[in-house]
């Protein structure tokens, strides 16, 4: 997708035009079949005393709450689309020169952690956290996690895509995706290339989606950004040697598709991967996990992936064998231990959220 056609009113048909007094913003949205919803925010119109405060507004309805940084707030311009693709949402973010900050007063542990990637299509990103630095152009791509304080920023006009992410949804499908956060990715070559090339081309067929389609298309961005990540060169020596880095991915590999399998044991997975047991013990204290937690983890982020889109189809029992649970109590409290809601709560909540 090239120049301004994403946002453009003469390119969606049909679309309604809301102008909300609260927040003097100017919102377009596209309907499609009466479901699917494309949504534009813009500073057109709004007094220059208030885009500030309402470009924050912005920001947090559609990413999370942030401490923003003009370099002039009364002669600021810009302009943020959002499509959103079930749990998973795009959107191309044009601004002037701006700071984005994430503090400690913004964290609250009841806000599920969120992963923000961004690719900047015009001006150099810089992006600093958890000590960590890297300055990102077009051609690249980096990511942000919710949970912990940073700092982003363009000193020039920008234009930038960025897919939001739930960060359980990406543990399901990657380990430990924090560690990315210190990276530039190439986004010309690779798996990369073809996850970036998706990320523009959605908008450009989001008239023609219905809400499963939507969702199902997000969740295919995600196995794809996960591709993207895991087969990176500098993926396999971001902890310790590449021998051992690639091990632990043969193990994360090997795990996920054994999940179904109740009797995965330590002497199963050692033997899977070419290893002994107690090199594989040896290569989880890296991971600051035991199997066992590794193994319970996976099961659990995997069940919640298939609750989250599997409404009206496989009852909860079914998905809790499915994912090598025995026992249906039993998968029932480790489940609302680790995301603080049962599995029939959970799944009522996302389907109420679908209607």
């Amino acid at each position: 997708m090239g120049g301004t056609a994403v946002c453009s009113p003469a390119h969606w048909t049909p679309y309604r035009i809301y102008s909300l007094a609260e927040t003097c913003l100017d919102l377009l949205y596209e309907e499609v079949s009466g479901a699917v919803k494309s949504t534009i925010i813009t500073t057109r119109g709004v007094a220059p005393a208030s885009r500030s405060r309402h470009w924050h507004e912005a920001i947090a309805n559609t990413y999370f709450p942030l401490d923003l940084e003009f370099g002039n707030p009364a002669s600021f311009t810009g302009e943020l689309v959002n499509w959103q693709l079930g749990d998973v949402s795009i959107s191309r973010l044009q601004s002037q020169s701006l700071q984005y900050r994430r503090l400690p007063k913004h964290l609250r542990p009841e806000r599920r952690e969120e992963f923000l990637v961004t690719v900047p299509a015009r001006a150099e990103i810089q992006f600093s956290q958890c000590g960590r630095e890297v300055r990102c152009n077009p051609g690249g791509f980096i990511l942000e996690r919710s949970d912990e304080p940073y700092v982003f920023s363009h000193s020039e006009s920008a234009d930038m895509w960025v897919l939001k992410v739930d960060a359980s949804a990406l543990g399901a499908r990657i380990r430990q995706p924090d560690r990315f956060c210190s990276y530039q990715f190439d986004a010309t070559n690779g798996a990369s290339a073809l996850f970036v090339d998706m990320l523009h081309l959605i908008p450009r067929r989001y008239e023609a989606m219905n809400e499963e389609v939507c969702a199902t298309v997000g969740r295919q961005l995600m196995d794809l950004l996960a591709l993207a990540l895991e087969t990176d060169e500098r993926t396999l020596t971001s902890h310790g040697s590449a021998v051992r880095a690639s091990n632990l991915t043969r193990i994360d590999a090997f795990l996920r598709r054994h999940l179904h399998d109740p009797e995965l044991d330590p002497q199963k997975v050692a033997r899977g991967c070419g290893i002994s047991v107690r090199y594989l013990h040896e290569l989880l204290r890296d991971t600051n996990q035991t199997l066992g937690q590794w193994i319970r983890d996976q099961r659990l982020a995997a069940a919640r992936e298939k609750l989250r889109s599997a409404a009206g189809g496989d009852s909860i029992a079914q998905v809790a064998y499915r994912f090598g649970f025995s026992d249906h109590a039993q998968f029932s409290r480790a489940f609302k231990a680790q995301f603080g809601i049962s599995p029939k709560d959970y799944r009522q909540q996302q389907a109420r959220r679908d209607n």
